[in-house]
């Protein structure tokens, strides 16, 4: 350990000396020309371990060098670094992790709840702040999708990358889904999201979609359509988990009550939390298997439905206190007419149902992915308790309480996400030639996966509590975010919401 701390030791002073005298302060949300994160451990999104360190070097947009660090070398007056050139901005990660941005592959822009207004870029702070530098969009008003997407592309608007995969609403045949891809695609969007569907319209439009070049999400529910369906029309991926255990079911149809009513949505989630245990475990199998030869990956978004499980736990999460709008807090308080605002009435046999569905479930994603299977990470936040960004890193825990090992679940959320949007040449790597997504973190998340959350976590140092923890920097497209800057902004955006509600509340009082 001793030896460790030296040699970290040596490296910053040998930075020191080498750059003091040419580099300039890092700006929030200034893009310099030249960046070097010095003395960096990387966790690449590739799969492999932790390795280090390295100065990275990035110039305009794009990850430019990867120079590893020989203490010996550089002793001997031998080793060469990326020199600081005058103008060159610096960011010291010794004792750092640096992993490629964060990509959300299930995730909603709202700039609403329930018709109230939600500032956006109270979503968009939170995101950057959590290590979240892209997004594939899953459904939201398209033409300000398409707008948000553009303007984050030019760096005029602070926000992740976004990939808009508008809502394919429900054409009634073949001819006017065909026609319905082909207007999308004219207006730009980057692939299609599936929500209810029938077969014969579905197989028209994945075919039309293909010829379009567009990748299709499948949000599958209980509906005629099923994983076999996503098998044999060429679905990109499957969303949540509706649809697989469906079609394993031998009788093909889940033993619901009489009075059961899929609109109902205390009905619908609470059988919901049956369904894996009456999936056949050798039909289950061959429909992974399946899954795997046609190429259908699988984005499980385990976190959204974990009230379902426990929802003492959803209802009193900490950063609520500071960071929740209260548009997003009424939306979660149960009400019929709130998507996923269900819970009357609900009863710890639903959440024990629910406690197995999630074991099954996710001894289902594991075989998945040990057959050689896809797997992705979102969050499906601003429904049911989970708040964007924060809902993102909770996913990343509950894949490694399914089984995976830190290494491949920050790969879920990276290079796997890059790949389900065909963007893996670019995207989800620590790696020469690509896009400059990357994020610095204090502490080590193979260790700790809780040290992403921008508000840290505590520990123990010398003998003494510290606060350490969450993204320092956020740097998206070559721009450095400050992770606990974007979060100061949050708080008072959230303090002004609420004092600008409590005031309205008051005047309401006194007429």
């Amino acid at each position: 350990m001793r030896a460790r701390i030296l040699y970290a030791a040596f490296i910053s002073i040998a930075v020191t000396r080498h750059t003091a005298a040419q580099t300039t302060t890092v700006k929030h949300g200034v893009r310099p020309a030249r960046l070097i994160i010095r003395n960096a451990t990387i966790v690449d999104g590739n799969g492999t371990p932790a390795r280090g360190p390295f100065d990275i070097v990035l110039e305009g947009g794009t990850i430019t060098q990867l120079a590893a660090l020989d203490p010996v070398a550089l002793k001997r007056g031998e080793g060469r670094r990326p020199a600081a050139t005058p103008g060159t901005a610096e960011i010291d990660a010794t004792g750092k992790y640096v992993l490629p941005g964060l990509i959300n592959a299930h995730a909603h822009m709202q700039d609403e709840r329930s018709g109230v207004a939600q500032p956006i870029q109270y979503e968009f702070d939170i995101w950057l702040a959590c290590g979240i530098t892209a997004i594939r969009d899953v459904g939201s008003d398209t033409r300000k999708a398409l707008a948000w997407r553009d303007a984050s592309a030019k760096g005029t608007l602070v926000a992740p990358r976004i990939f808009v995969y508008p809502q394919f609403g429900r054409p009634t045949n073949a001819d006017s889904a065909r026609a319905h891809v082909r207007a999308l695609k004219a207006m730009g969007v980057d692939g299609i999201k599936l929500l209810g569907i029938d077969r014969d319209v579905m197989q028209a439009m994945e075919d039309e979609a293909h010829k379009e070049g567009l990748r299709i999400a499948h949000h599958v529910g209980v509906e005629e359509t099923n994983a076999w369906d996503d098998i044999h029309f060429g679905t990109t991926s499957i969303e949540h988990w509706y649809g697989i255990p469906d079609a394993a079911i031998l009788g093909g149809v889940q033993d619901f009550p009489s009075y059961y009513n899929y609109n109902n949505e205390t009905d619908r989630f609470r059988w919901a939390g049956h369904l894996w245990r009456e999936a056949d475990p050798a039909r289950l199998q061959m429909v992974l298997d399946s899954m795997v030869s046609h190429h259908v990956a699988w984005v499980p978004t385990f976190d959204i439905y974990e009230a379902s499980r426990d929802l003492q736990r959803a209802r009193t999460q900490p950063w609520f206190t500071d960071y929740l709008h209260p548009t997003l807090e009424e939306y979660f308080r149960p009400d019929p007419s709130n998507h996923g605002s269900y819970f009357f009435g609900w009863t710890s046999t639903d959440e024990t149902f629910w406690k197995e569905n999630y074991r099954i479930w996710m001894n289902a994603v594991r075989d998945f992915e040990r057959k050689g299977g896809l797997v992705g990470a979102g969050d499906d936040a601003g429904f049911i308790y989970q708040m964007y960004g924060f809902g993102l890193l909770r996913e990343l825990e509950l894949h490694q309480e399914a089984g995976f090992n830190p290494i491949k679940v920050i790969q879920h959320a990276t290079l796997n996400n890059a790949r389900i949007m065909g963007k893996e040449n670019e995207l989800g790597r620590v790696r020469q030639g690509y896009k400059a997504d990357l994020i610095v973190v204090n502490g080590n998340p193979l260790e700790n996966l809780k040290v992403l959350y921008p508000t840290g976590v505590d520990d123990i140092k010398d003998g003494k509590p510290v606060h350490t923890g969450g993204v320092e920097w956020t740097i998206k497209d070559g721009i450095p975010y400050n992770g606990p800057t974007l979060m100061r902004e949050v708080k008072q955006m959230v303090a002004k919401a609420r004092a600008d509600r409590g005031s309205k509340a008051d005047k309401t009082d006194k007429h």
